[in-house]
């Protein structure tokens, strides 16, 4: 078994390398801090002699789950246009015999302030106006370490039920299973869901796990990260937004003075919540059972 050092010095060769090749000159690692405040994966700040960047590494997880948010971060780049910032990709790696990582922007934390609630609020909205024919994304990616079935499908209703609930639910039963009755309320729900969700909306790029410890205030600018992103209805998005608050007022009114929410969204919002309380209860167990199920059976 490799210790931590000579994982750290496969790590910074391997990122030296793909560094140099990007900026076609030889790209040394100067020094590194790490920085808390992640749950999953390693991270730190390195310095070279190109710049600063952020690394966040990993050897215990999905092979292919830095490549699949290096896409997320891309595309978000893509959709937000400068209205807001997604930290541009460098270099990303799988996990295989060394660490996978990603190699990011670094940016520097600043206080937050209104201003910043209302470019976070107004960009978002933007971003929720890329749009693509069709509900999914380019390859299937990671909801925290939960894999997401992202396989292209036209109808929102048919992605929601089945590549979102009914796909969680099976990995569920797999690791976690769920009392006999409790699985009956699951699918009497699922085959309500055409009559719960608008089954003609448009398909926008989400951030797909946007609560406040996903978004920062940089002094750059209102940014977002570690994003899983793909393309759905986007009051997907107000799921996970509004579980654990952490969105001041100003940001909804800025959201919706760009982009304005359907005046009954909230109707729907809990349902939508039940993929991630799901999620949760797939990752840590405990209560988030019993919240699922009291949220299940509001929708019967």
């Amino acid at each position: 078994m490799q210790n931590e050092s000579t994982i750290n010095k496969t790590l910074f060769t391997e990122v030296e390398k793909q560094l140099s090749i990007k900026y076609e000159c030889a790209v040394k690692i100067q020094s590194f801090g790490f920085i808390g405040g992640g749950c999953i994966n390693h991270a730190s700040k390195i310095e070279t002699n190109v710049g600063d960047f952020f690394l966040k590494w990993n050897g215990n997880c999905a092979s292919d789950i830095f490549v699949r948010e290096a896409e997320s971060l891309t595309e978000l780049r893509k959709a937000a246009n400068n209205y807001l910032l997604i930290p541009e990709v460098f270099a990303s790696k799988n996990v295989d015999t060394a660490p996978g990582f990603l190699v990011q922007e670094y940016l520097q934390p600043a206080s937050t302030n209104l201003y910043n609630d209302e470019q976070l609020g107004r960009g978002l909205a933007f971003i929720h106006q890329y749009k693509n024919k069709n509900f999914g994304f380019y390859n299937n990616n990671y909801c925290g370490a939960t894999l997401q079935n992202n396989s292209w499908t036209k109808s929102w209703v048919d992605f929601f039920r089945d590549n979102r609930l009914r796909f969680l639910l099976n990995l569920i039963q797999k690791e976690r299973p769920l009392p006999t009755v409790e699985m009956k309320v699951y699918e009497k729900l699922l085959g309500r869901i055409p009559e719960l969700i608008p089954d003609n909306s448009d398909s926008v790029l989400i951030h797909g796990d946007l609560w406040s410890g996903n978004f920062m205030i940089s002094k750059q600018g209102a940014a977002l990260i570690d994003p899983a992103s793909y393309y759905a209805n986007r009051e997907m998005e107000f799921a996970i937004i509004t579980m654990f608050g952490g969105f001041s007022q100003r940001f909804y009114d800025s959201y919706n003075e760009v982009n304005l929410l359907p005046p009954n969204w909230q109707q729907r919002n809990k349902l939508y919540q039940l993929y991630h309380i799901l999620n949760h209860y797939y990752l840590f167990g405990g209560g988030y059972q019993s919240q699922a199920l009291s949220i299940a059976k509001l929708y019967l």
